[in-house]
């Protein structure tokens, strides 16, 4: 496995240094994969910038390994595809191997009846399958992220994957997002394995909702419980125990680092990135 970090990992620095310095420092550190994240970040859709940032990304020794979107295909569905191709279209400008985006984020209280998750699954596939045909033509594969709470739970993503049955398109695994739905990470981590085609290191501290409300830093899980990002391997998403389920599963892409802490993101990175070499190895 390789390593490589999500431009979103390093917060505020992206104000200051912008994303070729984000690049620079990615490469400083030791990294082999730059991942870019529209979160904080307007692309306009410039197929010049993209092809820009892809040129500066491999002069600088690294791979453009995957770009993250967001998207929802509960709404307009023809409109989110149509944009959802133009994401496409840059992504590929950007030279990456994989494109990330969502699905759904539920039905957003617009009725009280058939709002599960079966229900939407339809509209998912549909749009997630159209999306990743278009995708396929410019050379770009397509991934959806156990995220956004809706879509979240292992068994919820399988579904998706194997409703869409395209071999374009797989999961992007977060190790520390299954906690958002209160799973156990290395169990989810086991399901979805054999889906993987990116994987994303990300680690949460976590209280039980029965206690006091931490405070500042700290959100709700589904469930009610407390958690806080945290560096990679100091809080509870068994991120070792994790890489090694991914490891003996046969992967062998990239893994990168999104860091949430509260730590200065530099410092958060560095370490993160120590620990996954050492629990890789």
């Amino acid at each position: 496995m390789k390593t490589s970090v999500s431009s979103y990992s390093f917060g505020g620095y992206l104000d200051k240094l912008g994303m070729k310095g984000l690049i620079d420092k990615a490469a400083e550190m030791g990294f082999e994969g730059f991942e870019f994240v529209y979160g904080g970040w307007t692309n306009d859709f410039d197929l010049d910038l993209a092809r820009e940032l892809k040129e500066y990304t491999l002069s600088k020794g690294l791979v453009p390994v995957a770009a993250c979107t967001g998207a929802n295909f509960l709404g307009d569905l023809d409109a989110e595809i149509a944009r959802l191709k133009k994401e496409v279209d840059f992504a590929a400008a950007l030279g990456v191997m994989n494109m990330r985006h969502d699905t759904a984020y539920g039905f957003g209280g617009v009725r009280k009846y058939s709002i599960g998750f079966d229900d939407a699954l339809p509209l998912i596939v549909k749009g997630t399958l159209e999306v990743t045909k278009y995708a396929e033509q410019k050379g770009v594969g397509t991934m959806t992220e156990n995220h956004g709470y809706f879509a979240q739970d292992c068994a919820r993503v399988e579904k998706i994957i194997n409703g869409v049955a395209h071999p374009n398109f797989g999961a992007l695994v977060d190790i520390g997002n299954f906690m958002c739905a209160d799973e156990d990470p290395v169990k989810s981590v086991g399901v979805m394995a054999p889906y993987a085609k990116h994987v994303h290191a990300k680690d949460f501290h976590w209280k039980s909702g029965m206690e006091t409300d931490p405070g500042a830093g700290w959100f709700r899980t589904r469930a009610g419980n407390y958690i806080r990002g945290a560096i990679v391997g100091h809080g509870n998403a068994k991120s070792a125990q994790s890489l090694g389920i991914l490891k003996r599963s046969g992967y062998d892409g990239f893994v990168s680092i999104e860091f949430e802490g509260m730590e200065d993101n530099l410092k958060g990175i560095q370490i993160g990135l120590d620990n996954i070499r050492r629990f890789i190895a």
